[in-house]
């Protein structure tokens, strides 16, 4: 096994090896002790199950922000220690793609680079997160027929329409799932007089929370702090409790998908006419969501079949196909003497 694919997310790292699928699936998070220069105590799924629940001088923190690094010691050695558990083999370094928001600047992209080969990669590849979508999604892309992806991630949602292997539009947004946490959980707030955490706001997103398009109603009872009474209580919360978060975040990308469109050359926008948009990323998942994008974009829409996962199966995918694929693919590697 020497070809690996990260999906490096702001709430996830999902590794995958093309023909074995997912091997790696982990919170991006870092826990640390600033009694000893922040020693790491855990990564990934153990300090995530410390969130919210540590004394002060212990943290657990997110060293990705809207998918890019924010902390580039802290993603170092996150990194290192995902790739260690999933590559056991010290005679042969891998090579490794990793995916990147399409917006993503030079500084960041070679932060994250440094990061890859600090953790014992060979050969570095960068993937824009659209096209491993696009990839993991099945769509052949290298094909002269238009496909419009639309990734919701945690931190932001990537937008592209995509033909001859290459990006013709593209945009990336600021606004997903994580956003819609924390508007959640001011909404809650401000409507209930209760306070909540993100995991709380998050399982509300998953269970209840629903564009209006969709018929769907459901109710979920929570638990957090009264404003009233600063004790613990219980609430019940409705589906349409939470239209005004939802829609308030999802109208953005509305926007957004429809102004990549509207730069569309029209043969391309023809073919998405015909073969319409899909949706990948966890925030795919949120209910209503396809019937939201339908009625704003006027085309048929579907959720890919493994929207969590495609955009690391794509990024495994592309270290076979490189040589097809046209734009938003490059060796990333740091040659000598640079």
């Amino acid at each position: 096994m020497n070809d690996i694919g990260i999906d490096l997310g702001t709430t996830s790292v999902i590794v995958a090896v093309e023909g074995k699928g997912i091997i790696l699936n982990e919170p991006s998070v870092v826990a640390v002790d600033h009694r000893y220069d922040d020693k790491v105590l855990a990564v990934g799924a153990e300090a995530f199950a410390m969130v919210g629940r540590t004394p002060s001088y212990i943290s657990a923190e997110r060293p990705l922000k809207d998918g890019v690094i924010s902390n580039h010691v802290l993603t170092k050695k996150m990194i290192r220690q995902f790739v260690n558990r999933v590559y056991d083999s010290r005679m042969i370094k891998p090579r490794v793609a990793v995916c990147v928001p399409a917006a993503i600047t030079g500084i960041e992209s070679d932060a994250v680079v440094e990061a890859v080969v600090s953790a014992g990669a060979r050969q570095v590849f960068l993937i824009d997160e659209p096209i491993a979508a696009a990839l993991g999604s099945g769509i052949d892309i290298t094909q002269p027929m238009g496909h419009m992806v639309i990734d919701l991630g945690g931190g932001t949602t990537d937008i592209a329409i995509i033909s001859l292997g290459g990006k013709v539009q593209a945009s990336s947004v600021p606004v997903a799932g994580n956003m819609l946490d924390e508007e959640i959980v001011k909404h809650v707030r401000q409507i209930f007089n209760l306070v909540i955490g993100l995991r709380t706001a998050e399982e509300l997103k998953k269970q209840v929370a629903c564009c209006p398009q969709c018929k769907f109603s459901g109710t979920m009872e929570i638990k957090g702090r009264s404003l009233v009474t600063n004790l613990p209580q219980r609430q019940m919360v409705k589906t349409e409790d939470l239209y005004e978060p939802v829609m308030k975040c999802i109208e953005q990308l509305g926007i957004a998908a429809h102004q990549v469109l509207e730069k569309t050359p029209p043969e391309l926008s023809g073919d998405i006419y015909s073969e319409g948009v899909v949706l990948t990323g966890g925030g795919a998942l949120l209910k209503g969501l396809p019937e939201y994008f339908s009625e704003k974009l006027k085309v048929s829409v579907q959720v890919a079949p493994d929207p969590v996962n495609c955009v690391a199966m794509g990024t495994a995918k592309s270290l076979t196909m490189g040589d097809q694929l046209e734009t938003g693919f490059c060796d990333a590697t740091p040659r000598a003497g640079k």
